[in-house]
């Protein structure tokens, strides 16, 4: 990926330097590096604030009661996964963090259940139906607040940065039920495939 976005970097100054506008893509370098900085430091404070929330919640306890009321839910999705499972308060804590819009805290979090997934998988070389799920659910990312983009958009000056909520809900509501449906119509499949 740095090789194709400096492969672009490079034609485009080419590109302005051949049309004689020079000084117009040095202008623009430099007005995309002010808005960059700008939009990081808009993320600092949100991206402090939920980061903060969920280990205050995780230290507390409010994880592993959390986890003790979705296990209802979660264990249809995750048939593998033993109750007393630590891999069920991270995977509580992933779809928490991505509810919240903090993709970038999922992610950690994500390879921290892949990993606990995967000591209590009997065939190492191949990914079990809870480990299939789990990664179709927290691609999808459903988000309640989109905490991320708000800041984003905050940053770059909009008028009305929380407007994208509603939108982000809808979009990612489904993308987060078609990825559960798609993991379930797999297993079914994939299951009477090897009992035949």
């Amino acid at each position: 990926m740095n090789y194709i976005f400096c492969f672009l970097i490079l034609i485009s100054i080419i590109a302005g330097v051949a049309n004689g506008r020079a000084s117009e893509v040095m202008t623009a370098m430099f007005d995309g590096c002010e808005t960059a900085v700008k939009i990081a430091l808009s993320l600092i404070g949100i991206m402090a604030f939920w980061l903060g929330t969920m280990r205050i919640a995780e230290k507390s306890g409010f994880v592993q009661i959390l986890s003790k009321l979705l296990y209802p839910i979660l264990k249809p999705l995750f048939k593998d996964l033993k109750k007393d499972s630590p891999a069920l308060g991270d995977i509580t804590m992933s779809i928490s963090a991505n509810a919240l819009g903090l993709a970038n805290a999922a992610t950690p979090i994500g390879l921290k259940v892949m990993k606990e997934l995967q000591e209590d998988n009997p065939s190492k070389d191949t990914a079990t139906d809870s480990m299939c799920m789990f990664l179709g659910m927290n691609t999808a990312g459903f988000q309640i607040i989109p905490a991320t983009v708000i800041a984003i958009l905050a940053g770059l000056g909009a008028s009305n940065p929380e407007r994208i909520i509603l939108p982000t809900l809808i979009v990612t509501a489904l993308a987060f039920l078609t990825a559960i449906i798609t993991a379930l119509i797999f297993r079914k499949l994939w299951n009477k495939k090897e009992a035949e």
